[in-house]
């Protein structure tokens, strides 16, 4: 019996093509807007987890001065580090892997008839290490080079490519500004992060050549500190944090004047950002489903009226009230629920082609699919009741004399 009630239905729908299709399509745009929007919120929160967690695992930045700003606009830089602030946090605090005092500036570097301007770092062999990178020609800096501020470097895969092409630069002289250095090693490319800055356009040197022969000074900008696996960053940080303000003797009840950022922190506001995000988006999209749901009701309610005779010889002969309820519930069952099949076919097609668009990964999102398809099909039955329900309470002898 259900079987034959399908049948009819397909046969309902296939008379009225057109008809049909408009009516579905507004669970068509809703379903495929759901998914679109979903499934592409999910590949952006996947490329903001994956871009700050290149910058480093397990990573805390240090950073002088106030997380604020002045009157008119510009940052309390506060006062820099000194490289006792790093080696006192290398020493005192527990459960680290790596702590890189750098320094760093924008400089010209040339090599030949090359030319570009990038940023030099002065660092320790440890930014390595904190900062996850990988080295893929020559090799680190020594703790002799490091000490002494010997005139050694690394590049960057975008400087390297940039001053030798795909020739491999390991042994050749650069010169930073007027000032010559060897290269040791080359790093691993990174590639852009989501927010479009190039990671790999920079020169490492070591801290005290840097400090010497470039800055002039003894001074640290960032204090990069990598905890090991398994430890817990939140205490770390404030430990870093307790430290930090006995060196600096900052008197209880003041403001620090310095900051200390985890990256699970960062990771972990900007994914709820764009969680929020998402499902704000998702939930507008889901509006149309709505519309659509009414567009069934109304196309329903016609077909009730258009086949007001039809009911009525299938009541006189026999057809209980059940039977036309089921009919037109199936017939509205089925509409919405091949517009969701055909939505969830677009939607999934256009996150794919706007995922390669935008640069995010396409992520697939079972459940979301299973969910909309669901919701297509109980949007037929709640918005298909009422018209059913309406079928199957006329009375047979007046739909027989209907016109």
């Amino acid at each position: 019996m259900l079987w034959e009630t399908f049948l009819l239905a397909g046969r309902e729908i296939r008379r009225n093509v057109m008809r049909s299709s408009l009516t579905m399509l507004g669970i068509v745009i809703g379903v495929a807007a759901v998914i679109t929007m979903v499934t592409l919120g999910s590949g952006a929160t996947e490329q903001v987890t994956s871009d700050i967690s290149k910058l480093g695992s397990n990573l805390l930045q240090v950073r002088p001065g106030r997380d604020m700003h002045r009157p008119g606009g510009a940052r309390d830089a506060g006062t820099p580090f000194e490289l006792a602030d790093s080696q006192a946090i290398s020493r005192e605090i527990s459960g680290l892997k790596a702590v890189a005092p750098t320094a760093g500036t924008s400089i010209q570097v040339i090599a030949g008839n090359e030319n570009v301007s990038t940023t030099v770092t002065g660092t320790t062999s440890e930014f390595l290490i904190a900062r996850d990178w990988v080295l893929s020609a020559g090799r680190a800096f020594t703790a002799s080079e490091v000490k002494s501020g010997k005139s050694v470097c690394i590049l960057g895969s975008t400087v390297k490519k940039t001053l030798f092409d795909n020739q491999n630069p390991v042994g050749e002289m650069i010169r930073l500004q007027k000032i010559p250095f060897r290269i040791i090693g080359v790093l691993e490319e990174k590639g852009q992060t989501g927010f479009g800055m190039d990671q790999d356009d920079f020169v490492i040197i070591p801290l005290r050549a840097f400090q010497r022969r470039i800055a002039g000074n003894t001074e640290i900008s960032t204090i990069f500190v990598s905890a090991k696996d398994g430890a817990d960053t939140a205490k770390i940080q404030r430990d870093i944090e307790r430290l930090m303000r006995d060196r600096r003797r900052i008197l209880p009840g003041r403001e620090d004047d310095f900051r200390v950022r985890d990256m699970k922190e960062i990771i972990s506001t900007l994914t709820s950002t764009t969680k929020v995000l998402t499902a704000l988006l998702g939930a507008v999209a889901g509006v149309s489903l709505l519309v659509g749901g009414i567009g069934i009701m109304n196309i329903m309610l016609v077909s009730v009226t258009e086949r007001t005779r039809e009911i009525g010889t299938r009541l006189a002969i026999g057809a209980l009230e059940r039977d036309v309820l089921t009919q037109f519930l199936v017939e509205s069952v089925v509409l919405s629920s091949l517009g969701g099949v055909i939505g969830i076919i677009l939607g999934l097609s256009a996150a794919y082609g706007l995922a390669g668009f935008l640069g995010v990964p396409f992520i697939l999102n079972i459940g979301i699919v299973v969910i909309a398809f669901l919701f297509s099909g109980a949007v037929g039955i709640i918005f298909g009741y009422f018209p059913a329900r309406k079928a199957a309470q006329l009375d047979p002898i007046e739909a027989l004399r209907h016109e």
